[in-house]
């Protein structure tokens, strides 16, 4: 058994969610405070996509409310509607154990990728998944957005003053879009394999910009740790409104998964290669229509871009991830 570390489950009966609530409170007598290993690393991942808790709105929660064991259980079970299936808690626990598998029913019989899409994947590193989402999925993924941020379409002066990320993880629209047929089969193919977890992000409105309102998206960047070896990894982001190259569109640099590790070898060590990447490489800024998918490899440098248009550019942020994968706790 590669994890068995706090094995006490609690009363929702999930393996490890008491080492996870003991690690990451701030103020309880009991938490060990000791670096986290890999293991452990992996099972906080698998951890939030079993539970559907995204990880921004969990770690506020143990922060913010400092809960006991049972509060944070009661706060994890709010979050799933008030009860969590038997069959999700045994496949979860499960996959925390590494003792067991399970392959997504929802993923579908015939391709959604073609062999010129993954074609295209393995050279550029991207590929836009056409209508992963209907138009009224994505119609009611913006309702809820909107509503959130108290944000009216009518109303151009309610879509400034705030983040272009928007904190909202739980909603049934949301959730819709997580379970998309055509998203989890995608994901699938381009994992090549079938026992994928869905996680729990948020969402984002990029505003045009106007006087008095600039851009306030992130640089060109990776997600990702760049100490080598580079890990294969996913990210995804769902357009809900059409989105041209010039409407704020995803942006990122093409192929460079495939010769990043020699490019990282050739930045002098007193450099950051961060900030070397800012300054010289160039990105390649990808439009879609409404219920997109844009999938990519986490090993490509990526940004936001300026929304020139008339009407905000809204996304939904999501990836997939199987039970046991790669990870580097080496972070540059």
């Amino acid at each position: 058994m590669p994890y068995d570390r706090y094995v006490c489950t609690g009363k929702l009966g999930v393996f490890g969610l008491m080492r996870f609530w003991q690690q990451h409170s701030r103020g309880t007598d009991s938490a060990p405070r000791n670096p986290q290993n890999l293991e452990e690393l992996r099972a906080d991942r698998l951890l939030l996509a079993g539970l559907r808790i995204g990880i921004r709105e969990t770690f506020d929660f143990l922060m913010v409310t400092q809960p006991s064991f049972e509060e944070f259980e009661d706060w994890v079970l709010a979050k799933n509607g008030g009860s969590i299936e038997p069959e999700r808690v045994q496949r979860l626990n499960a996959a925390l154990r590494g003792d067991g598998s399970f392959e997504l029913e929802s993923i579908l019989n015939e391709a959604v990728l073609s062999p010129d899409d993954l074609a295209f994947w393995n050279e550029h590193g991207y590929v836009v998944v056409k209508k992963a989402v209907d138009a009224t999925a994505c119609a009611a993924a913006i309702d809820a957005i909107f509503s959130y941020a108290r944000i009216s379409k009518d109303d151009p002066d309610s879509w400034y003053g705030q983040q272009i990320w928007i904190p909202l993880a739980d909603h049934p629209a949301l959730w819709k879009n997580r379970n998309s047929p055509r998203i989890h089969t995608a994901f699938s193919q381009i994992w090549r394999r079938r026992d994928l977890w869905m996680n729990v992000d948020v969402c984002g409105v990029n505003p045009p910009v106007r006087p008095g309102y600039q851009f306030q998206g992130t640089p060109l960047h990776w997600d990702m740790t760049l100490a080598p070896p580079i890990r294969f990894g996913t990210q995804a982001i769902l357009y809900l409104t059409d989105t041209t190259a010039d409407q704020g569109a995803f942006s990122c640099v093409p192929g460079c998964h495939r010769w990043l590790e020699e490019w990282l070898r050739n930045i002098p060590a007193a450099e950051s290669p961060r900030e070397v990447a800012r300054k010289k490489l160039q990105a390649t800024p990808i439009a879609g229509d409404a219920g997109d998918l844009i999938i990519w490899h986490q090993a490509l440098a990526h940004a936001a871009t300026p929304n020139l248009g008339s009407f905000p550019r809204v996304v939904q942020y999501m990836n997939m991830f199987p039970s046991q994968f790669d990870v580097n706790p080496t972070w540059i």
